[in-house]
């Protein structure tokens, strides 16, 4: 558990960098959703952090990556606070039925399988869900995702218009995994280019930026960016 005075620290920098990448790409911090990455974070830690950001009159909503998580969320303190839960993580089609009854909104669209087992257990649950859909921007085998062009983006898209039980909201990406600021920058840039030029009114959305890039991606037009080091500090699992 960090000390109180590092956390603050921490997101007293955090919201500067929003802040001025916000400036810098001629918009506001208010653009921004700020979503907090509680993969192997404790309860103890999520409340402290979400307590935080509200006292900075910040809102923030979670995100988890690992489906063996989601019961922390079951913590009395946690549950309280009644946030907006995301689902971020690479998913398995056998863990669709825990994200779904977990998040209300899924990042990891990446597959139209994946698709399929999303809106399959929806359907079963009697639920609606909203979904990102994840595009490898970057090209690298490691990263899952739609390619990055109008046709494969674009028909993923259609399919999911044609489910009863899943909403397209938007576009997510992984910047690339490189110290190169212009190939990340490009990377995300990608991003934002494809939903322009899909002209998708409804999906407008764009889930892009972590700890090590949040300005480049806010800069880039992110509407919601994922932090886990960068408020919580180094991760230990």
């Amino acid at each position: 558990m960090p000390s109180p005075t590092a956390l603050c620290t921490r997101i007293d920098d955090v919201l500067d960098r929003i802040d001025g990448a916000a400036g810098r790409g001629g918009r506001t911090a208010q653009d921004v959703t700020i979503l907090l990455a509680t993969k192997t974070r404790t309860p103890a830690e999520i409340v402290a952090a979400v307590a935080g950001f509200r006292e900075r009159g910040r809102s923030v909503v979670v995100g988890e990556n690992r489906a063996q998580e989601i019961a922390k969320f079951e913590d009395p303190a946690l549950a309280a606070l009644d946030l907006e839960k995301h689902f971020i993580g690479r998913l398995q089609t056998n863990k669709a039925k825990d994200a779904v009854a977990f998040a209300s909104v899924i990042h990891s669209l990446d597959r139209d399988e994946l698709l399929d087992a999303i809106e399959r257990r929806a359907a079963l649950a009697g639920v609606h869900r909203d979904v990102y859909v994840q595009v490898n921007t970057s090209g690298e085998e490691s990263k899952g995702g739609y390619a990055p062009t109008i046709d494969a983006v674009g028909a993923a898209l259609e399919r999911i218009g044609a489910s009863e039980h899943l909403r397209a909201v938007g576009l997510m990406t992984i910047g690339a995994h490189t110290q190169d600021e212009l190939a990340v920058r490009a990377s995300l840039s990608g991003l934002r280019v494809l939903r322009d030029e899909l002209a998708v009114p409804e999906v407008d959305g764009l889930s892009m930026g972590m700890s090590g890039d949040l300005e480049v991606a806010v800069e880039e037009g992110a509407t919601i960016v994922r932090l886990g080091t960068a408020v919580f500090g180094t991760r230990q699992g």
